[in-house]
């Protein structure tokens, strides 16, 4: 198997570095970041994004601001690996807005879900009314966020 970093050189780690501390960055900011002419940089970036390294933009929102106090992990652990239940497992969890993501995982548990909930009401309705009754799911156990210290980072590249 290939190594997709390899077709990255220095100057399109900085270029996507630069992108993730701010994508609102103009060809013109870019190409002072990366000492080029903006009309180089913008050409980089583009092939960047045709490339699939860069896969979308978008705003980071404060939750507490939104009515979002409560930050959770959810580890799921189902009962059954029935391809139709879980199915419909990952139907609910998608349709679910106060689950951001999702991850299947190894071990004890075989998903991890992070929720945001206007508080743990919220968090007891997701976990009591939506996950435990579905058929496939054997057992939940959530981990609330006391506190965030580190905040999302971007990806080294």
């Amino acid at each position: 198997m290939q190594d997709s970093r390899t077709a990255l050189d220095d100057t399109d780690k900085r270029l996507l570095a630069a992108l993730q501390g701010d994508a609102h960055l103009t060809a013109e900011a870019l190409g002072a970041v990366l000492n080029l002419s903006p009309s180089q940089a913008g050409r980089r970036r583009q092939r960047l994004e045709q490339a699939g390294y860069i896969t979308g933009y978008a705003a980071r929102l404060d939750p507490v601001r939104l009515g979002l106090g409560v930050q959770a992990f959810v580890q799921v652990q189902m009962a059954t690996h029935d391809p139709d239940k879980v199915r419909t497992f990952a139907r609910i969890v998608n349709a679910r807005p106060d689950i951001v993501s999702a991850w299947t995982l190894t071990g004890d548990a075989d998903y991890l879900l992070r929720v945001y909930c206007e508080d743990l009401a919220g968090l007891n309705t997701l976990v009591h009314g939506v996950l435990l009754p579905h058929p496939a799911v054997a057992r939940v156990q959530s981990q609330i966020v006391m506190d965030q210290f580190k905040p999302d980072a971007p990806l080294p590249t």
